[in-house]
């Protein structure tokens, strides 16, 4: 099996990153037998777990940059990818090989097939595979930590089958609400689900109602709760278009930062990741206040209000929900300057375009709307009424290179152009570019 061939095979199964989500028999009991059969290599190393709308892939990337600062073998699973599948599973930030990638589906491979041929409870999901490939791996290399971003909500995901040393729950808002429910409490209930006795929970600043769902979910479980915005606190400092300097005062030190990410909401995810190192340290980790400035200076977490050319400016975000196209709306004025502003937007079927869209509008007028190549992007034809709602006639493209082209033709060298919307757009963007 070569690594094409690996591919293929995991994308036969129920991908529900790509495909409709409609009909799905959420059980987390399906993971748990396949991990039994490979020896429950989940419990290997010690875990951090980290649920949310916003912000979970960026404080998860600090906080393995942070523990592999500080001399750990550090694994680090995320989701979806950018330009690689080999990105989701990383050692010391760097990510597994296609080799190493290959020969894990071919272990796996037959515990898969054997745990299906049960039928007692549906095939396991392309993500439950990559999932169990994930704790595998990291047992193989002898990860000291795993740090786990969740996929979906977290009560049911896959990766729900850790017990976490400190659980993060960064900032919660509207998205996957056909999943998780139409209101902040059942979309706070679903991400508390990870919180379990013996650990210790990391909350950053949430909607009254969200945060409600959190403290009683503490309370029932006996955990400690920290409060990211009270309990740990910052100040921005100073940006450029490299990234930002700021200071954060957390629970037992205060500390002088730089991170090369731009946006507030990457120095609040800052604060969720040094409270969660701060925490580890009480449990018995060396992290010191070296490796927590040294490992969030090399971050590395690409496509979140990244610059990816400088005259015209040309700026990705992964915003995908209303709340996080405001707040990157505010960043884009906030941290740069510019004459004029275009965006480049596209969406998926399944997220709340209206909403995204009335934030946008409040970017600029001049907009171009298209489809990546994912199979749940919505045709850029059929955002152009959401777009007339709002007073805005927006142009199509084609594609998101020649979106691109159409934008770099009309730009000035004092513009910008933001692209956002879908996380499989700005990968377009990225590979256009040159990554």
């Amino acid at each position: 099996m070569n690594y094409q061939e690996a591919l293929e095979y995991l994308l036969r199964f129920a991908d529900y990153e790509r495909l409709p989500r409609s009909g799905i028999v959420w059980d987390i009991k399906r993971i748990e037998r396949l991990l039994a059969r490979l020896g429950d290599p989940q419990n290997y190393a010690r875990s951090v777990h980290i649920a949310g709308t916003k912000g979970k892939g960026s404080t998860a990337a600090m906080a393995a940059s942070m523990l592999k600062s500080a001399g750990y073998r550090t694994g680090l699973y995320t989701s979806p990818h950018l330009l690689s599948y080999t990105e989701r599973i990383q050692v010391d930030c760097r990510n597994i090989s296609e080799e190493d990638w290959t020969r894990l589906v071919e272990l796996i491979k037959p515990h898969v097939e054997a745990e299906n041929a049960l039928g007692d409870l549906g095939e396991l999901t392309t993500f439950e595979i990559y999932t169990a490939m994930a704790f595998l791996h990291f047992q193989r290399v002898k990860a000291d930590w795993q740090v786990i971003e969740v996929g979906l909500g977290g009560r049911l995901d896959a990766t729900n089958v850790i017990q976490p040393e400190v659980c993060v729950i960064t900032s919660i808002s509207y998205d996957h609400t056909d999943v998780l429910g139409n209101t902040l409490a059942k979309i706070a209930g679903e991400k508390a689900g990870i919180i379990k006795a013996g650990s210790v929970v990391v909350c950053a600043p949430q909607f009254p109602e969200a945060m409600a769902v959190i403290e009683n979910v503490c309370r029932e479980k006996d955990v400690q709760l920290v409060k990211v915005g009270r309990d740990v606190t910052w100040e921005l400092r100073n940006f450029n278009t490299e990234g930002q300097s700021f200071r954060v005062k957390g629970l037992k030190s205060e500390y002088d930062l730089w991170i090369p990410l731009l946006g507030e909401f990457q120095i609040e995810n800052a604060a969720n990741a040094i409270a969660a190192m701060e925490i580890l340290t009480e449990k018995g980790a060396k992290v010191s206040s070296t490796s927590i400035v040294e490992g969030l200076k090399q971050t590395n977490w690409p496509g979140r209000m990244q610059v990816l050319k400088q005259s015209p400016l040309v700026v990705v975000d992964s915003a995908h929900n209303a709340y996080s196209m405001q707040r990157m709306a505010e960043a884009l004025k906030g941290y740069f300057t510019y004459e004029r502003a275009k965006l480049i937007l596209g969406f998926g079927a399944d997220k709340d375009v209206a909403g995204m869209v009335r934030e946008a509008v409040k970017v600029t007028d001049d907009i171009v709307v298209v489809a990546s190549r994912h199979p749940r992007a919505l045709k850029g034809a059929t955002l152009v009424a959401e777009f007339q709602k709002e007073g805005v006639t927006p142009r199509v493209a084609e594609s998101v290179k020649e979106a691109i082209a159409l934008a770099l033709k009309e730009a000035g060298p004092s513009d910008l152009i933001g692209a956002a919307g879908s996380i499989f757009v700005i990968a377009e963007v990225m590979e256009w570019f040159g990554g």
